[in-house]
C-alpha cells in the first residue's frame, strides 16, 4: 500500500493533483478541499489510498491520515465506494462526519450527492458504530458557529480552489458569486453548500468568460 506521496506540485485539476515522486508523477484524486491547500511548485506531503481494480489503480488523496481512514471506513459500509466516500469527505469534515453518524443526522448525509433518504438511514446504521465520536471541536457545530460569525465556510473554500488552480483572486470572487445562488438554494433546501458542484459551475462560468 502506498501510505503517503510527498514531493513537488506538477499539476492540479479540480479533482486531481499531480504530485512529483523521484522523477515519477504521481496522479492522485482528491477533494476540492484539498487541491485548495496545494500550489504549484511547491512541496506537498498527502496521506493516500491506493483502489485497485481489475482494469485501474486509482491513488487517493487526503491532507492527512485522519481523513484517509475516515475514507476507508466509510468503505466498509455496503453501496459507499472510493468515488462516494471521496464525495462524503469533499462536502463535510471528518469530524462532521462522525457527528452526524453519532446523533443520527440524515440531513448532512443526504447534502452528499448520490445519497438519499434511504441512502443516509441505511449508513446511519452500518456506521453508527464505526467512525466514532468527534475528534476535536470542529465538525457541525463548528461550521455552524462559523456561519453565524463571519462569511460562510464554502466561499472561502471556494475561492481557495480556484485560486489554487491558478484563477485569480478577482476571478475567484466572480466565480463565487456566480454560484452563490446555487448554494443557498441547497442550504435552503435543509443541506449544505456542495463545494464539489459549485466547484465545477464555478470553472464553467470562468471557461465562458474566457
Amino acid at each position: 500500500m502506498i501510505a503517503f506521496v510527498s514531493g513537488p506540485v506538477a499539476a492540479l485539476a479540480p479533482t486531481t493533483a499531480v504530485i512529483e515522486v523521484g522523477g515519477v508523477g504521481m496522479a492522485v484524486q482528491c477533494t476540492p478541499n484539498t487541491i485548495a491547500g496545494l500550489r504549484i511548485g511547491q512541496e506537498a506531503r498527502l496521506a493516500t489510498s491506493l483502489v485497485v481494480r481489475e482494469d485501474s489503480l486509482t491513488l487517493y488523496g487526503f491532507a492527512d491520515d485522519d481523513e484517509r481512514q475516515v475514507f476507508e471506513l466509510l468503505q466498509t459500509a455496503s453501496g459507499v465506494g472510493p468515488r462516494l466516500a471521496q464525495a462524503m469527505l469533499g462536502v463535510h469534515s471528518p469530524d462532521a462526519l462522525r457527528l452526524a453518524v453519532s446523533t443520527g443526522d440524515e440531513k448532512t448525509l443526504t447534502a452528499v450527492p448520490g445519497i438519499g433518504k434511504k441512502g443516509a438511514q441505511k449508513l446511519l446504521l452500518e456506521l453508527k458504530d464505526k467512525l466514532g465520536q468527534p475528534l476535536g471541536t470542529g465538525g457541525l457545530v463548528g461550521a455552524q458557529r462559523a456561519a453565524a460569525s463571519g462569511p460562510a465556510p464554502w466561499t472561502e473554500q471556494l475561492a481557495a480552489a480556484l485560486i489554487g488552480l491558478g484563477y485569480a483572486s478577482r476571478e475567484a470572487e466572480e466565480a463565487v458569486s456566480a454560484v452563490t445562488p446555487q448554494a443557498e438554494a441547497a442550504i435552503a433546501s435543509g443541506g449544505s453548500a456542495p463545494v464539489p458542484q459549485l466547484l465545477r459551475a464555478a470553472l464553467q462560468t470562468l471557461n465562458r468568460s474566457r
